[in-house]
């Protein structure tokens, strides 16, 4: 007989697909009607942002009338500002008004920021929906769509509200960055640098003196389909043990202790990897102070940024943000700084014991770096 003290232990199997497919949206390519499950007759939910719509809308269209499935277009505005719980409710609203049942995927188009609420709300709509990402931006086929955490902006804070519901399929086509300007694709690199410096010297040689060149192309020819690859490779493997973040030491956050502040702080003016740029340099500044990194590796990290079109320094990162951004970054990492530094190219170490004048050292430390290298080498 019970005596009142119950415990439960249930195990939930998980597996999803990240695929490189050449040309997902060209008619004879199955691979997004197989993902979607697209039967004549059904009809699915896709969700793109405003600008995608423009580039991308026709094909996307065309793709599905021509499996002679309906589809229900949600347009929605981008950028972070746009990144809330309404536009969370508007493709609930959707959702309903296409009529989808239970294990209908939602199929959503576009950037991070897209991906990112579409799949906070297939998390909640009717307790867990399918849905599957094409994503149109670097910073989506490198980053954001090929992990499992979905999230809007609460409260000033980025990603605040959120859940770990990963894509069915995630279907990646460098093709779609063709219509991206340069800026954008330096946003993506941003994320493909952090992987290099804290993982991955080879990705880090295959970057260095090529950088401008594959901003340029869109990641077109061997190299950036190697430079794909190998970004992802090393993303997945840090985050397929630890999907579920019970371990709060995790290297992918290296260029994302300060950058979530300094992002919302001075947005519209900074994009994510932008933010995630300016990270990187300080916190290679940090490991130099440490001596984990020699000036001349800082520099050649900074050249690869500032290659990418990225910025490496702005106004708003004085002491005191930096220090209240650390804070806030220790409390979401369970009380721990865990501050990913890189330990010479290509692999990494975690800091526990910064204070504000060694952070303060350190930002006057990068000034420089990028003002008088020579000496600073």
């Amino acid at each position: 007989m019970s005596h009142g003290d119950w415990t439960v232990r249930a195990r939930q199997d998980l597996v999803y697909r990240v695929t490189d497919v050449p040309d997902v949206l060209a008619p004879g390519n199955g691979a997004l009607a197989r993902a979607a499950r697209l039967e004549p007759g059904a009809s699915r939910l896709v969700v793109m942002d405003e600008n995608v719509f423009t580039h991308h809308g026709h094909a996307v269209l065309a793709y599905f009338l021509g499996h002679r499935v309906t589809p229900h277009v949600l347009r929605l505005t981008g950028g972070e500002s746009r990144k809330t719980l309404a536009a969370v409710e508007k493709i609930a609203r959707a959702a309903d008004a296409a009529r989808l049942a239970r294990r209908d995927p939602i199929v959503a188009v576009g950037g991070g920021v897209l991906t990112d609420m579409v799949g906070l709300a297939a998390s909640l709509y009717r307790r867990g929906t399918p849905y599957v990402r094409v994503p149109t931006t670097l910073i989506g086929l490198v980053d954001a769509a090929v992990g499992a955490k979905t999230a809007v902006n609460f409260q000033g804070h980025k990603n605040r509200l959120g859940t770990y519901h990963p894509a069915t399929d995630t279907l990646l086509d460098r093709g779609l960055l063709r219509t991206l300007d340069e800026r954008h694709i330096g946003n993506g690199m941003a994320e493909i640098v952090k992987m290099a410096v804290i993982k991955d010297a080879t990705l880090f040689d295959l970057l260095e003196g090529h950088t401008a060149d594959l901003v340029r192309t869109r990641l077109a020819g061997e190299r950036g389909r190697r430079v794909m690859h190998r970004a992802i490779d090393g993303m997945l493997e840090e985050l397929e043990p630890n999907l579920w973040e019970h371990e709060l030491c995790r290297a992918v956050d290296f260029g994302h202790t300060f950058s979530p502040a300094v992002e919302m702080v001075a947005q519209p003016e900074l994009l994510h990897g932008e933010a995630v740029s300016v990270d990187i340099a300080l916190s290679c500044a940090l490991a130099v102070d440490r001596g984990l990194l020699t000036p001349a590796d800082a520099l050649r990290t900074l050249a690869l940024l500032r290659a990418a079109g990225l910025p490496v320094r702005h106004r708003v990162c004085e002491p005191g943000l930096l220090w209240n951004a650390l804070a806030e970054s220790t409390r979401h990492r369970g009380g721990e700084q865990n501050i990913p530094l890189p330990n010479g190219l290509g692999k990494c170490v975690f800091a526990g014991d910064l204070t504000l004048p060694e952070l303060t050292r350190s930002t006057e430390l990068l000034l420089r770096l990028l003002d008088e290298p020579e000496a600073a080498v």
